[in-house]
Parts: C-alpha cells; structure tokens; sequence
C-alpha cells in the first residue's frame, strides 16, 4: 500500500519559501544535510521519544523565566527582553518573524508548546547555538543535543535534501522504519496530515517541530498540568 500511495503522487517539485525565516530554515536543513546523517531509519528517533520528551519538558522552567507577567505566554516585548537576556543578536525584522511564526493560534502571545518550537529554531539558525547556554544560565547541556536530534529526524525524512518533506519522502521513511508492514502507508498519510498544517502538500522545518512535540508527548503534558489545576480548585 505504501509503495502505491508514493507512485501516486506527482514528482516532487521545487518549492519557494514563502518568508525569509521560512528560506533561512530551508538554508539550515541543507546545510545540516551536507554534514551527513547517522539516522538509518526513523525509528531511531522514535525509540528516543522519551528521552526527548523529558528533556522539553525541562524547557518549562526557561519558558516561566521569560514568561514575566506569569500569564502562560510570552508576548512579543517579552520576547525581546528575552533574547536580550540570551544576547541573541537577531534582528527586530527576525524577532517579528519568529514571533508571528510560532504564535500558530494568533493570541499574540507564545505559549509552551510554542516557546519550545521557537527555542529549536533559534538554537538552529543562530552561528553559536551553544551560546544560548552559557549566556542564559539554562544549564541545559543535553537541550541543544535534543534539537539536534530532532533536525537529523527532518533531515532523515527529506530524502531529495531540498529542505521541505512530501508525502512521497514520509511514505518512504515509513516504509523502512515497519519493514513492509501492509499499513506502512496509511500511518505515514496520517503522520504526514498531523505535520502538512497548511494542506500544501509539503512540509517545512516549523510544521514538524509542532508536529513533533505531540509525537513526543508534550501535549500530554499540558492535559496533565490541566487537571492538576482542576483539582487543585475542587480541593479549595
């Protein structure tokens, strides 16, 4: 069924990023794709999803750190004092897109989930990621290595290295991670749905960081917090 759904579809064609952050991302993916990959399969990753997921989860005291009104989003003036603090030296025009990028619900605010997609980004595309942790005070060794992982996981997908995953590209990777199992391609159509978030038949570096962080269990995470707060009001 797999192998069906890939002969399916059309041949892949380029595609233009359609923001400067979107082409920076793009420029990202393929240089990391130049320095090889040591993923053989995507279960790889999949057996690091707990590893991964603990590690985020961590995030949530950087994320209240810069959170300074304690509303449970970062907006954007926050966010400026944020990257000031990291000493990040993007410009405002790169503050505004990763902002307006990352707040996916249009709140004009970056909650959790969001804050951890806009990290992976920074960590990526800024020349010294490592930097972040000095400078921060995160004390977060094992982060960067986290968002590194989960690039080599995007890098592993996009097999023609252009820097945007198609169907064609989950499908094959499906393919190998179940070894031929005759619903191979069902779950890759419906991996590629959860990351395609603008139905445009192809997927980007941000759509599968929010994908991603579901996979790992992060929305998970947040129903729990929820009903921690639900009983927390019952009680009182």
């Amino acid at each position: 069924m797999g192998a069906a759904i890939g002969k399916a579809e059309s041949p892949k064609k380029a595609w233009i990023p359609e923001t400067k952050l979107e082409a920076k991302m793009v420029e990202a993916m393929q240089r990391r794709a130049a320095k090889g990959n040591s993923l053989r399969s995507f279960n790889t990753v999949i057996l690091k999803f707990p590893k991964i997921d603990g590690c985020l989860r961590k995030c949530k005291t950087i994320f209240e750190q810069f959170d300074e009104d304690s509303n449970g989003a970062i907006d954007h003036e926050e966010l400026r004092h944020c990257f000031d603090k990291l000493e990040i030296s993007f410009t405002e025009e790169d503050v505004d897109d990763l902002f307006e990028a990352c707040d996916i619900n249009d709140d004009k605010g970056v909650e959790f989930k969001e804050f951890i997609v806009l990290l992976c980004l920074v960590c990526l595309l800024k020349d010294d990621p490592a930097a972040l942790h000095t400078k921060s005070g995160m004390q977060m060794p094992h982060l960067e290595t986290t968002f590194q992982t989960v690039a080599d996981a995007f890098v592993f997908l996009d097999k023609n290295k252009d820097g945007y995953v198609s169907k064609t590209e989950m499908v094959d990777a499906i393919n190998e991670t179940t070894s031929g199992e005759k619903s191979s391609g069902l779950i890759a159509m419906k991996r590629f749905e959860e990351m395609d978030w603008d139905k445009n038949g192809m997927v980007n570096f941000k759509e599968f960081l929010f994908a991603f962080t579901r996979w790992v269990g992060i929305d998970d995470m947040e129903d729990e917090e929820e009903e921690e707060n639900k009983s927390e009001d019952t009680e009182e």
